[in-house]
């Protein structure tokens, strides 16, 4: 079990690590992670990757964290606070893929939702393309979720995803790769709704939401990942924490405020404000 006990009698809070990058705007990576596990009760960890400079314009520079401090930051927290879950998010480099999974098989770590970011809302590159076989070969078979959009599915897969059918094929191909679920998310296709489709290597379920015609999308990809994450850590089975996610993230896209002049975060507390 990954958790630590420290003697006290104290109801215990589920616990999740994000192991992410940091998002200056707020609206994705680690922010969109911890305020995520936040709107589901969870207290959340962080291992920070890179440091962003972002808003809901672009990204305008980029620090990557030496990757030894990456494995220290995973080590102190699952030796200490211990995490129910975790998820990955933005890894950058090969340097970093390899602290990563490193430290989590070390800890024999699970459950682990893998978000494998590659490029942001504005275009910019988030992992190197480099690193995307040591993506494939070293965190993908540690996953018990993974969450591709269709153009990361296409990627990793090697197939284009179109429609429903070539979607079907990409998840079956990166069913082969080692996670137990995959979910490869419908927002860049085409379609009055939008349409996530899951694939635990014996069926197919279809997660089904209204499209909402709104620029203020930045950080939902995170905030799906980290809604997974938050349901695992709180007991729930992939399955089912899919399903809990994507209800969450529909209300966030619906509720979401304008904020900034390019693509503003999703709204992670609307159900706080809409009670």
């Amino acid at each position: 079990m990954n958790e630590i006990d420290n003697g006290s009698d104290a109801p215990r809070r589920p616990r999740a690590l994000t192991i992410a990058g940091s998002d200056s705007g707020g609206g994705a990576g680690i922010q969109a992670d911890l305020k995520t596990f936040a709107a589901f009760g969870v207290y959340g960890a962080s291992a920070i990757t890179a440091i962003t400079a972002q808003n809901t314009v672009g990204v305008r520079a980029i620090h990557e964290v030496p990757a030894d401090v990456v494995a220290a930051q995973i080590d102190a927290v699952l030796e200490d606070i211990g995490a129910d879950a975790a998820k990955t998010g933005m890894l950058f480099s090969v340097e970093i893929v390899e602290a990563v999974a490193d430290r989590l098989r070390a800890h024999a770590f699970a459950p682990l939702v893998v978000d494998p970011v590659m490029v942001a809302k504005s275009g910019d590159a988030l992992l190197l393309p480099e690193a995307v076989q040591a993506m494939l070969r070293l965190i993908l078979p540690l996953a018990t979720v993974v969450t591709p959009n269709a153009p990361e599915a296409a990627v990793l897969s090697g197939v284009e995803v179109r429609d429903t059918e070539s979607a079907r094929e990409a998840a079956r191909r990166i069913f082969d790769l080692g996670p137990a679920l995959v979910i490869v998310k419908g927002g860049h296709l085409d379609g009055e709704t939008s349409d996530d489709l899951m694939f635990d290597g014996r069926s197919f379920e279809v997660l089904s939401g209204k499209r909402i015609d709104t620029p203020h999308t930045h950080g939902t990809g995170c905030t799906f990942s980290a809604a997974i994450a938050a349901c695992l850590a709180r007991g729930l089975e992939p399955a089912a924490s899919a399903r809990e996610a994507r209800a969450f993230l529909q209300g966030a896209i619906e509720h979401a405020e304008p904020l900034g002049a390019g693509h503003g975060p999703v709204n992670h507390f609307w159900r706080s404000s809409h009670d």
